[in-house]
């Protein structure tokens, strides 16, 4: 190829490149990926009181009140959410909510951990009858599949591209053994399996 396309295409390719870094908002991603594993792993019937707020007996509140909601509108303006709350996305979490208690058992039993790609890997079933063994196994498979699916629908409803699919379930696997008890097995990104 000739010189003179070579020093013209290596620099675009390099500004393409940090152009889709700067575009990803990872750390976004990260905030909606920890309140869906907050949300997915919330003990049903568990309900947490609002926080009531004391209002402060100072001298200029009210402006004080106004000057800081203006800041902070425009933080808000500055800050990117990313959307998961589309239909497929609840409708994901549901699902997955309503697995959790049978796969803490398994967690609890050390059977199944928290691998580094975002997905629930079966680690020991030893200890396990084989009614146990059969559970685990479609447990595993059906929380993956929506885990997949969860990741997917992320990318899509945010229009983030398919090349971002990885870095989502990178940012997802790091929420969901970040949360992960201790005594749980999780994958390091080394490849390394540890109890937490």
């Amino acid at each position: 190829m000739n010189t003179k396309w070579m020093s013209f295409l290596l620099p675009l390719f390099v500004v393409a490149c940090v152009t889709v870094n700067i575009y990803f908002p990872a750390s976004a991603v990260q905030k909606a990926a920890d309140e869906i594993v907050d949300e997915i792993r919330i003990e049903r019937g568990k309900k947490t009181e609002p926080k009531k707020e004391e209002r402060p007996k100072q001298e200029g509140y009210l402006l004080n009140q106004r000057i800081a909601s203006i800041f902070s509108l425009s933080e808000a303006q500055a800050e990117i959410n990313v959307e998961v709350s589309t239909p497929a996305i609840r409708a994901l979490k549901e699902a997955m909510r309503g697995r959790y208690q049978y796969l803490e058992y398994f967690y609890n039993k050390k059977a199944i951990g928290e691998n580094r790609d975002g997905y629930v890997e079966v680690r020991d079933t030893s200890m396990l009858n084989l009614k146990e063994r059969s559970d685990v196994m479609n447990l595993v498979n059906q929380e993956n599949r929506d885990r997949q699916s969860l990741y997917n629908e992320i990318v899509k409803a945010n229009k983030f591209g398919p090349e971002t699919l990885p870095q989502v379930q990178r940012i997802f696997a790091n929420s969901w053994r970040g949360k992960s008890q201790p005594g749980w097995w999780i994958q390091e990104d080394s490849g390394n399996w540890r109890l937490k």
